[in-house]
């Protein structure tokens, strides 16, 4: 194409653009605007999560962030004493023979054999208790109030501590019958009934936990606030929960913790949410909050972390059908225990189960926090509420550390870091800017 040719090109282009665009009209008041899509791009592209996340981490006072990493690091020690504790307590068990001759007297008793287990099991329970309680009274009474994160008289501590061995005595008493009436039926395969036992009883108690146990330590009553509860069962019944109502309870008797519960049994399923979130959160706040809880109904994470840990039981038990075999070979005539069917066993039982749970520890954390991970995540989706959920994870990070290291959180963590949940929520705000609606009309 010659010059001369371009160059006419060119002007007619250039006069056929300035003719369609005075022919055009003045774009009127009620077209969409064209900058509704743009600003919102923009603050996508501004917008850095990991920068927020610091943002937010930045909101806490330094006295208070060393306070909450001092009571949760001491928690790692803490998790070490109890541990040892047991241990000491199955010792004064087995080498004083307190175990045989408590059974001695069982049997004495009477001549039932599932009768002297539900003897000997009381006797057992209730000791182990006894002997533990200083521990306890430090870990769960004076360690509490010390950190600010207690609301108890020691004579309400106290009710509930007898109350939690009543519940104690029922259940395990119970189960150890069952369970030592499988190691007399099956000799040889004692630990294969002994795992599933265990996990019918582990799975039952998980179920009728928070109906039935529950209610014995707080009050539940519907909760008050009409538009909290329509809000709260408009997002069950979007994400498919059959709940009919939502209750609260009194949590802020023993502490100001925040937490709520999705769960039930057939006929009993319910939502219940504590009256410290009702009283420090926000309404979008609590929307998050019900978002996580129902995510673990949704997911089924109470079938699953069940039969993960179904599965952990039946490495246990393998453990310590090696383990325990052995002992009784070699020191079984010094602790007067006879075998895997003698109840004066228990106390070698309990410590090995104790070995075992403690070593897979990180294990354990690994799966749990992986599915707090997953309801994370689902509460973002179901309240669309990001920054709500940040605010919560500082308030979490009252008793939590909020940015431990990698190592330590796969250790010791069974719920993410707080810095990883406010991560999670501006990432998920970040990918959610630029849906922002386009302004209505006029």
């Amino acid at each position: 194409m010659g010059r001369g040719t371009s160059r006419r090109v060119l002007v007619a282009g250039l006069a056929l653009w300035i003719a369609s665009t005075a022919l055009t009209p003045a774009r009127s008041e009620t077209s969409p605007a064209p900058s509704v899509e743009a600003p919102a791009r923009a603050a996508e592209a501004r917008f850095d999560p990991l920068r927020a996340t610091e943002d937010y981490l930045a909101k806490v006072p330094a006295a208070d962030r060393a306070r909450s990493d001092a009571y949760f690091e001491g928690g790692y020690w803490l998790q070490l004493w109890i541990f040892l504790a047991g241990l000491a307590v199955a010792w004064i068990f087995l080498r004083t023979r307190l175990s045989a001759r408590i059974r001695d007297r069982a049997e004495a008793l009477t001549r039932s054999r599932w009768l002297q287990t539900l003897l000997y099991s009381s006797a057992y329970i209730v000791l182990s208790v006894v002997f533990s309680f200083p521990l306890s009274l430090y870990a769960d009474f004076f360690r509490e109030h010390r950190y600010g994160l207690s609301n108890q008289t020691f004579a309400a501590w106290m009710k509930d501590q007898v109350t939690a061995l009543g519940v104690g005595l029922i259940l395990g008493a119970a189960g150890l019958t069952a369970l030592y009436a499988v190691f007399r039926k099956a000799p040889r395969r004692w630990w294969i009934g002994g795992a599933v036992v265990t996990i019918l009883f582990v799975f039952l108690t998980a179920l009728i936990g928070p109906v039935y146990i529950a209610p014995l330590f707080n009050t539940y009553t519907p909760l008050s606030d009409g538009d909290l509860r329509d809000s709260i069962l408009s997002m069950a019944r979007a994400n498919g929960i059959p709940a009919r109502d939502v209750y609260q309870f009194d949590a802020s008797r023993q502490s100001k913790r925040v937490s709520a519960n999705v769960s039930g049994l057939w006929g009993t399923m319910r939502i219940s949410l504590n009256d410290n979130l009702l009283n420090r959160c926000t309404k979008e706040e609590i929307e998050s909050v019900m978002g996580h809880e129902m995510g673990h109904y949704v997911l089924n994470h109470v079938y699953k972390g069940n039969l993960e840990f179904a599965i952990l039981i039946f490495a246990g038990f393998a453990f310590i059908r090696w383990t325990f075999e052995a002992l009784v070979r070699k020191r079984g005539g010094a602790w007067g225990i006879r075998g895997i069917a003698d109840v004066a066993g228990l106390p070698l039982l309990g410590a090995l189960f104790s070995i075992f749970f403690f070593l897979c520890t990180p294990l354990i954390n690994t799966a749990v926090r992986t599915a707090e991970a997953e309801a994370d995540i689902f509460g973002l989706n179901a309240s669309g509420h990001p920054d709500a959920e940040a605010e919560v994870a500082l308030k979490l990070g009252e008793y939590r550390k909020l940015s431990p290291s990698p190592l330590e959180e796969w250790i010791f963590f069974d719920h993410p870091s707080g810095r990883n949940r406010i991560l999670m929520a501006m990432r998920w705000k970040a990918e959610h800017l630029g849906q922002a609606p386009a302004a209505p009309p006029p």
